[in-house]
């Protein structure tokens, strides 16, 4: 009863603003934003962005085969994947430009997830979502941007070839079957994303107010040293980032920001951070199961360890200009 009432859970005046309304706010947001970005993926709006191929293709000395895996990536990067595969296995394209392509479709790879995730991160963090997802979207082009650059000075010229006619759109045909599509990925993803938020949310909000993050500020500063550019509550976000899943992160995130514990600023640092020291594993976890499907095991650790070194390198330094920029 003491930790109710220290907790504030038997005052309706407290806990309906401080805690239900905005979690029941955050759900609603949530719902919407999924099914938004559901629809926007099974449209395919974002192969658009794709047409920039042909020219980065010939800058980079790259074949053909890389321009349709990039295009191909903007929706299945497996399929992508499978392409580049079959060209290697093949012998018509070494294992220098399988690393150069695999690169190269950084971008494409981050599109396919750019709208669930911009639109989930929305009604968590609000405005700060534009800038977190916007530098993360900057790594993704700096490193597409880079591996144009260095095929240009390591890969021979080639002579021009079709960039995207082994390309097949795969889209839905109306607004019936891409409802049909979005509500049963809406029914998939919705519970797990709440079975983690609201638990967490629920937590996060148990430990500002009862003061729980002060013990985290101690051993933040005698433990964490070389992360005490960030505010100590954020340490909670980059922990669930390691622990859990995104959601996880965002609502921690987002309960911090609302209490004011954060600031728009701090939420950004601490996600970046978060999203550097998560990926390994999490990568490791989700992507060496089918990469390990297209390629030999041993290459796919290879590409996968590559890429994920290049992406903290870039997200680092996207955080350390933001974090320079905002002193």
């Amino acid at each position: 009863m003491t930790l109710v009432h220290q907790l504030g859970l038997s005052d309706w005046a407290v806990v309906w603003p401080g805690l239900l309304k905005p979690l029941l706010r955050l759900v609603s947001f949530i719902a919407t934003g999924l099914m938004l970005g559901n629809i926007i993926e099974a449209f395919n709006w974002t192969h658009g962005v794709a047409r920039i191929a042909t020219p980065l293709v010939r800058i980079g000395h790259l074949r053909d085969i890389s321009g349709a895996s990039f295009s191909m990536a903007f929706f299945s990067t497996i399929t992508a994947n499978t392409m580049l595969a079959g060209s290697y296995e093949k012998g018509e394209i070494s294992r220098r430009e399988l690393v150069f392509a695999n690169l190269f479709n950084s971008t494409p790879a981050f599109f396919l997830h750019l709208p669930t995730m911009f639109f989930m991160a929305v009604p968590f963090i609000g405005d700060a979502a534009f800038t977190y997802v916007g530098l993360v979207l900057a790594a993704a082009i700096l490193r597409t941007l880079g591996t144009v650059a260095a095929g240009r000075i390591m890969l021979p010229p080639l002579p021009e070839g079709c960039i995207t006619c082994r390309l097949e759109e795969e889209r839905s045909s109306g607004w019936r079957e891409a409802l049909r599509k979005s509500w049963q990925r809406l029914l998939q993803r919705l519970p797990r994303i709440l079975y983690i938020t609201i638990p967490v949310y629920v937590l996060i909000y148990a430990l500002n107010r009862t003061g729980g993050f002060t013990t985290v500020q101690r051993v933040m500063e005698d433990n964490v040293g070389a992360l005490s550019f960030l505010n100590p509550a954020g340490l909670s976000v980059v922990l669930l980032h390691l622990a859990a899943e995104f959601a996880a992160a965002l609502a921690a995130a987002g309960q911090l920001l609302h209490a004011g514990t954060l600031t728009p600023r701090d939420v950004v640092l601490t996600l970046l951070v978060g999203n550097i020291l998560s990926s390994p594993m999490r990568a490791f976890r989700h992507q060496f199961p089918s990469y390990a499907g297209i390629f030999k095991p041993r290459l796919a650790l290879f590409l996968i360890g590559f890429n994920q070194v290049l992406r903290a390198l870039s997200i680092a330094l996207m955080a350390c200009l933001y974090f320079w920029w905002t002193m």
